[in-house]
């Protein structure tokens, strides 16, 4: 069994296999993404080449199996890869978790032809895929999807308005929810896989966010946009359950996502403690100091485990949606109250654009909103124990 570093000095017991995982993500996080996170975050840049060389070093598709091009890996190596890449840049793991939902629509419901045109393609970061769900009224409820497509002939027509898109200013390829029959409800919807380039598609700017500044959102727009029949995704009027079929996978991911932030926050937390003067001493002497450290410590290492869980549940085929909801609610919850004590312990310093923490704070909110609120994590766990 190999070892994982984990705060405190503990570890957390890995297969030699998750353990190589481990270590390549987390040395490509230290080689590519932390020596680019604060200009990237800067500029508000879509960080191309460093999707390129994560293309090409395997770091996308981790549960697509070998046979479609992916690393053919698990859950819990999907968990390892975000947690390593948000360590380096929250913006980098969001667009690894956007390919993992993306590409996992793709294995379980894509024809062989959908599979063969799209999948090689988005995780060898040749073409960037934007995953629509969002629009005004249909947030964390998507239910209320109004985005329409009618037959036209043999295909659709696609009329409606996504916002809050990942990927939109720059995507070549949208997979959008809609609804096929309105009068069906849930049972009324389609994934169809739109080429942005097709008549009709148009984007609006990149939004200026409060933090993640690096991974591009914004509209799109559709009117009457002609698709074929083989741009359905699946079965129509399964897409509402074909996207919540994805989402533990996803809340898994931006649970470890939160883990890195976490772990960066930590770190720099602890080596500032040890630097940091005040009084005639090191602030890391002080008893204050000594328990925020420690706190974020375990809540680090719990909202890890917890995250790593529901991987392992996902893994062995098992119900993890009260898991994968609790994992994320927590991670993100912790996330943001660390990453706040982070720029405390390091004081005025830590308040300044340019470092580390400042930056770390700013990343954390969005963990607490997108991929399902955490008020909904909440409704989710709490029907799960009432009704099972």
């Amino acid at each position: 069994m190999g070892k994982s570093p984990a705060p405190g000095g503990d570890t957390v017991e890995l297969s030699t296999e998750h353990q190589q995982v481990a270590d390549m993500a987390r040395r490509f996080a230290n080689e590519r993404i932390r020596p680019d996170a604060e200009r990237l975050d800067r500029e508000e840049v879509f960080a191309g080449d460093i999707y390129k060389a994560m293309g090409e070093n395997g770091l996308f598709g981790i549960t697509v199996p070998q046979t479609d091009g992916g690393a053919g890996l698990d859950a819990l190596a999907y968990s390892i890869v975000m947690e390593e890449l948000s360590r380096g840049y929250a913006s980098i793991a969001d667009q690894c978790g956007l390919v993992e939902l993306v590409t996992t629509l793709l294995c379980t419901h894509g024809s062989a032809a959908q599979k063969a045109q799209w999948i090689g393609p988005i995780i060898r970061a040749e073409q960037r895929a934007a995953y629509c769900i969002t629009e005004a009224g249909a947030g964390s409820d998507m239910s209320g999807v109004k985005t329409v497509a009618v037959r036209r002939g043999a295909g659709w027509a696609l009329s409606g308005s996504k916002l809050w898109i990942h990927n939109a200013p720059v995507a070549d390829v949208a997979f959008v929810l809609a609804r096929t029959d309105p009068q069906a409800g849930k049972r009324g919807m389609g994934i169809f896989i739109v080429d942005c380039t097709r008549p009709g598609v148009a984007r609006g700017p990149a939004e200026h966010k409060l933090g993640q500044r690096s991974s591009q959102v914004g509209e799109l727009h559709f009117e009457n946009v002609e698709l074929p029949a083989d741009a359905l995704l699946g079965t129509a009027g399964r897409g509402f359950h074909m996207m919540m079929s994805v989402l533990e996978k996803g809340r898994v991911g931006i649970a470890s996502l939160a883990v890195g932030i976490l772990q960066a926050a930590l770190e720099a937390s602890v080596e500032q403690a040890k630097l940091r003067q005040q009084f005639g001493q090191a602030i890391a002497q002080f008893q204050g100091i000594q328990f925020m450290l420690a706190d974020m410590a375990k809540d680090t290492q719990a909202a890890r485990l917890l995250a790593r869980s529901a991987a392992g549940l996902l893994d062995a085929g098992a119900d993890a949606t009260a898991a994968a909801s609790m994992a994320k609610c927590f991670a993100a919850d912790a996330a943001v109250a660390h990453a706040s004590n982070a720029v405390q312990i390091f004081g005025g310093s830590g308040y300044i654009r340019g470092y580390e923490v400042e930056r770390l704070y700013r990343d954390a909110k969005i963990t607490q909103i997108y991929e399902g609120t955490n008020q909904v994590q909440r409704i989710i766990i709490a029907r799960k124990l009432l009704h099972g």
